[in-house]
């Protein structure tokens, strides 16, 4: 059998901006409609609706049948889990959040976890999800975007390592903790805005360094994700474009 060849996918961190119509969107096109439309340029998105409240089960069966079978959803994990449970005792939370996603398991990319930045590594809070993660959830991938360094330490990345969790390498600036560091097959980036958060502009020469980056991680056989959250002015639309064509 061959073996695949590493892919990269490209989109925003989410589709359904009320501030893109007009923008990005027709005037006169229906929110619903906002998906398809996305799904012509490209092929992924982040679900960040996830995080606040769970989407239903047949929401997410219609977001699947109006792209490409191609396409990929990277769902973001409740905030219950991540926020408020700080990790601990997730598993029947968990089974709630995946009762909803089990239906599109194979249109999901990684599933994104985001911490805030008052929860700190706990080796033995991560090791119980990560094993969580890996003897329940094993057909997915997980990607971790923490907010304090204590995450980065090489005892906690050394558990991403061994649980093939990936370390989300996230840009925004000076706002969050940044590290470039590669625990998993997959590599997952999210870009914030060099500037002010959400709302500041990738210039060419940076997202030229990213894609030669980039380069040399699919060349080391890995899986690229890469999503832009700096939606405000479509700042996003317009750099993941570019970065897009800078990797062609």
């Amino acid at each position: 059998m061959k073996k695949k060849r590493p892919a990269w996918h490209i989109g925003t961190s989410g589709w359904s901006y009320k501030h893109w119509k007009g923008l990005y969107y027709p005037e006169k096109m229906k929110p619903t409609d906002y998906l398809a439309f996305y799904s012509r340029e490209f092929d992924c998105t982040e679900i960040n609706t996830s995080f606040y409240h769970l989407p239903k089960t047949q929401t997410v069966l219609n977001w699947a049948d109006k792209v490409p079978p191609s396409f990929i959803f990277c769902p973001k994990l409740s905030r219950y889990i991540s926020h408020y449970k700080k990790l601990r005792d997730p598993a029947e939370s968990m089974e709630v959040f995946f009762r909803v996603f089990d239906q599109v398991q194979e249109r999901l990319g990684p599933i994104l976890v985001q911490l805030p930045a008052h929860v700190t590594f706990d080796a033995g809070v991560a090791r119980e999800f990560y094993s969580l993660l890996a003897n329940t959830y094993q057909p997915y991938d997980f990607s971790l975007e923490v907010r304090d360094k204590s995450w980065f330490s090489r005892e906690s990345l050394s558990l991403m390592e061994e649980f093939g969790v990936g370390l989300v390498i996230a840009h925004s600036g000076k706002r969050f903790p940044y590290k470039e560091a590669v625990t998993a097959p997959h590599i997952y980036l999210r870009f914030h805005g060099p500037g002010e958060l959400y709302a500041s502009n990738y210039a060419t020469v940076s997202l030229r360094a990213y894609a030669r980056k980039c380069g040399r991680w699919l060349k080391e056989g890995h899986n690229l994700w890469i999503f832009f959250n700096n939606d405000v002015f479509g700042y996003a639309l317009d750099n993941a474009r570019k970065l897009k064509e800078l990797m062609q």
